[in-house]
């Protein structure tokens, strides 16, 4: 029974997300609302009530589809914060609508879509200009994003 576990293809172990405390949250940082990844952009606080505690009021939006969540939760609850990566790569190629990225590390990647957004648009103008430049990805909770460029250090 316990000879057909397979540990090859383990992950490292981290988590997607992580509790924290909903008082201890910031405008600007990051939480799970319904499920999905979001950045908080307005954050207000009720005060306590006849029977219970004070009521956080949270707005965010989502980090890969721009959509608006509302969540109201007691401050002493805990939410998920995602836990999120921020990586640079170069920008090698770009072939049907999918980037070929160059890691620090020397690896090479083609499974990321140039996004449908202005930050797709600037991608596609800088490489078309044969620019050289770092493509900044976004990834948390197991989806992906292309979501800032930058120049190229010398």
């Amino acid at each position: 029974m316990a000879d057909d576990i397979d540990f090859e293809t383990g992950d490292s172990g981290a988590s997607a997300t992580y509790p924290m405390q909903c008082s201890a949250l910031r405008k600007n940082g990051y939480v799970v609302l319904r499920g999905r990844p979001c950045k908080i952009v307005e954050m207000s606080t009720s005060k306590t009530g006849k029977h219970g505690h004070a009521k956080v009021n949270l707005v965010g939006i989502d980090l890969f589809t721009n959509k608006k969540y509302e969540d109201m939760c007691p401050s002493t609850h805990n939410m998920d914060v995602p836990s999120i990566k921020r990586t640079d790569y170069q920008l090698l190629n770009i072939d049907n609508g999918y980037m070929s990225l160059l890691a620090d590390s020397g690896d090479i990647r083609e499974d990321l879509r140039v996004p449908d957004t202005d930050v797709g648009k600037e991608i596609d103008t800088k490489f078309s200009a044969g620019e050289e430049f770092l493509v900044t990805v976004l990834s948390a909770m197991g989806d992906e994003c292309a979501i800032a460029t930058k120049v190229l250090p010398k």
